[in-house]
């Protein structure tokens, strides 16, 4: 496929006539599209895309979220602005199959301005991480694998960014996208990528240490989002409900995860922060655990300053002592 760079100079000419002749152009809350000549005009799918964004855009960049803070970003609905959001762009980044209607939108309206991070790598199963419970929980759980598989297009694990060095390479990739756009700046783009990449592979370091003794690496999560951060780390997931947090459990599901978060010996029940916990919460009364927020990042909770580092960071903790770690 071919990428058409911006017209950045008729961006410039245009904003220079609108300012001699008085007329200003109407931005919404979402986010300044085509504000700024001097800058690229991004819009992202959820929250890990904003912060690669903007960490290897740097000031080059105007970057828009769709998915607001404290929402959960996996049904998000667009409204008439963020589509137009997404026509006015001049880079959409968006995880194909992760949100329907942003999917949607771009095929409609963004063409080749899109860029699909899930192409960078191939995508890893849904039940990669995890164990399979084969028949135990009888014909609900088949069908409840099955309705999973079909939410998480073709039974693949969108949650990439919870490997670091896999967030490293779509950032790469995304220099090089930027790149294309803004020529003039492509050299920025490539540097600002590599010191991000050196970040992300101190995480990653500090995952594998941190990870490299514990007495337990089973995860009993909420919803199955822990696929990569689970190969990546040597750890299983038992996941309650599938790769969408919105899937509802089965009895024969929650009495077998139960069963199995005994047999592990789990100590943890793992909730997440833009979702009810009260799943999480049954099974830990019923195994005599404690919960504990484990975050997967797929959006940020309103006003807490944190990032996708410090998040991940915190995770770690969390990790080091539900699973015992020395």
């Amino acid at each position: 496929m071919t990428f058409r760079p911006a017209p950045r100079a008729l961006a410039t000419a245009t904003a220079a006539l609108l300012a001699l002749t008085g007329v200003t152009a109407c931005s919404t809350d979402d986010g300044p599209a085509g504000a700024d000549p001097q800058r690229v005009d991004v819009v992202a799918g959820f929250y890990p895309l904003q912060f690669l964004a903007e960490r290897v855009g740097g000031d080059a960049v105007a970057v828009a979220n769709l998915a607001r803070p404290g929402a959960e970003p996996h049904d998000l609905e667009l409204n008439p602005s963020q589509v137009g959001q997404i026509s006015e762009a001049e880079l959409v980044v968006f995880l194909h199959g992760f949100q329907p209607a942003v999917d949607e939108a771009v095929e409609q309206n963004a063409g080749d301005r899109a860029f699909d991070v899930a192409t960078v790598q191939p995508l890893l199963d849904a039940t990669a991480g995890g164990h399979d419970h084969g028949d135990e929980d009888g014909d609900d759980h088949a069908e409840e694998e099955e309705h999973a598989d079909e939410e998480s297009e073709g039974g693949k694990d969108p949650h990439l960014w919870l490997d670091p060095t896999r967030l490293a390479t779509v950032g790469d990739k995304l220099a090089e996208r930027l790149g294309a756009v803004d020529p003039d700046r492509a050299g920025e783009y490539t540097q600002r990528a590599g010191a991000l990449r050196t970040e992300l592979e101190k995480l990653d370091t500090e995952f594998t240490e941190g990870l490299k003794t514990c007495q337990r690496r089973e995860i009993v999560v909420s919803h199955a989002a822990f696929g990569y951060l689970a190969q990546k780390y040597q750890l299983e997931q038992i996941g309650i409900s599938g790769l969408s947090p919105e899937d509802e459990p089965s009895p024969q599901r929650l009495a077998a995860v139960a069963e199995e978060a005994r047999e592990h010996g789990a100590t943890t029940i793992f909730f997440e922060t833009l979702v009810s916990p009260k799943v999480a919460e049954t099974i830990a009364r019923e195994v005599g655990a404690q919960t504990a927020v484990l975050d997967p990042i797929e959006g940020l909770s309103e006003g807490n300053g944190a990032d996708y580092l410090s998040v991940m960071r915190t995770n770690l903790q969390t990790l080091r002592t539900a699973l015992s770690c020395s």
